[in-house]
């Protein structure tokens, strides 16, 4: 809030508007104690109005706002709303419309998954949002899964694996010759974990220690494990017997997604294939945690210990979970930025509350500005070279009419 104090300036600091929206950290909160969350979200508001924007408030949306938004976001930026004009056919048809993007979105505490399917029809009402942009009609399927954003989802997975433990975790997920203690208390009191605890009567050792082994292919078997997908009482589901219709047209992936394939170097087009994402994990994960801190100093130890997790999960939420394939793998992009703007869901929350994207197609040019420019050079050359010719026929001395008499 300085940092806008100082940027946005004084005369138009009482028009700026000021929104904020909490996501899966607080929903969690909000389950596990509301009273607390609400307290948070006034002492939050209290300090912002203390600024001289004009504040509307902040409030904890919900994981289906939170995969709209990011859809919005996406697609806004890259101008998929618009739709494509000829320069002989000024008047769009249904048809001109442009495919939207999927968004998938990956925080900390869940993920969400959002597309256009092809058939509007829906198995399941709760996973549609409808919406009206640009003149046109979308029927938008979206799901937010709490507790498996990356860092819920590996609670979740040490949880399980404490079952069958003395109190030592040799966890695959980790590299060899890592180790980490944790408070048995910190674990199972996440609201994620909380279904594992009820093995354990009463917690038989005060805390857990996770000694890293570092394999791929064991951490992958481990992180599988997490997800059902025996049950589905629909024609096709993702996971826990949440609908998923099937995949359509291209997505982008931000947030944890992307910077975690950005570490790993796989977030360029011709590098990210679904054999390469798998070689680069396998060795990643087996190498040494000593080897790694000297190669990797200036990364904060939590997130280097974490990536070989955060990598395997990622792969197999994305094939296993929401069901890509090694031949769609192509389709998924992966997004830090795009033109100069960062993805995520902040974008489309405030679009959409500011009503800053018609309902209606606004009336817009049908040529790209590099175009428009270059007819427009053209266009003045030939009307020059016209007028010199006109210029040299008509002002011809009249012994060359005679000439040609």
């Amino acid at each position: 809030m300085e940092r806008a104090r100082k940027v946005i300036p004084a005369s138009q600091h009482t028009e700026t508007p000021v929104y904020l929206g909490a996501t899966a950290g607080m929903r969690l909160l909000r389950m596990e104690n509301e009273r607390l969350a609400d307290k948070i979200l006034a002492a939050v508001a209290k300090s912002i109005s203390s600024y001289p924007f004009d504040f509307q408030g902040a409030r904890i949306i919900t994981g289906q706002e939170e995969g709209a938004y990011g859809w919005i976001t996406i697609n806004y930026l890259l101008g998929r709303f618009t739709q494509k004009l000829s320069w002989f056919n000024l008047k769009p048809s249904e048809g001109d419309t442009q495919e939207t993007y999927g968004a998938l979105d990956l925080g900390g505490a869940s993920t969400q998954i959002t597309f256009v399917p092809r058939n509007e029809t829906t198995e399941s009402s709760n996973n549609t949002l409808h919406f009206r942009l640009y003149g046109k009609n979308y029927g938008v399927y979206t799901h937010s899964f709490l507790c498996y954003g990356k860092d819920q989802a590996l609670l979740q997975k040490l949880s399980k694996d404490l079952q069958a433990t003395n109190g030592t975790i040799r966890d695959p997920c980790f590299h060899s010759g890592y180790r980490r203690k944790m408070n048995m208390s910190d674990l199972y009191e996440a609201p994620c974990t909380r279904r594992f605890e009820a093995t354990f009567p009463f917690l038989p050792f005060p805390e857990v220690e996770i000694r890293g082994t570092g394999n791929y292919q064991q951490c992958r078997r481990s992180i599988l494990q997490l997800f059902n997908t025996s049950y589905c009482p629909y024609s096709s589901c993702s996971f826990n017997g949440i609908f998923l219709p099937p995949l359509q047209g291209n997505f982008g992936a931000f947030s944890a997604f992307y910077y975690v394939m950005e570490f790993l170097n796989l977030t360029s087009e011709e590098q990210s294939t679904h054999k390469k994402m798998i070689s680069t994990l396998e060795k990643f994960c087996s190498r040494p945690w000593e080897e790694l801190q000297m190669y990797f100093g200036e990364v904060k130890e939590k997130y280097l210990s974490e990536y070989c997790f955060s990598g395997t999960y990622i792969l197999a939420l994305l094939l296993n979970g929401y069901h890509f394939t090694a031949e769609s793998w192509k389709d998924i992009h992966f997004m830090g930025k795009v033109r100069s703007t960062s993805v995520g869901w902040t974008l489309g929350y405030m679009l959409n509350l500011t009503n800053m994207i018609p309902s209606e197609e606004p009336l817009s040019t049908p040529l790209s500005h590099s175009t428009y420019v270059f007819l427009m050079v053209l266009f003045s050359l030939i009307l020059v070279i016209v007028v010199v010719i006109g210029i040299f026929i008509f002002h011809k001395p009249s012994y060359f009419w005679k000439d040609m008499v």
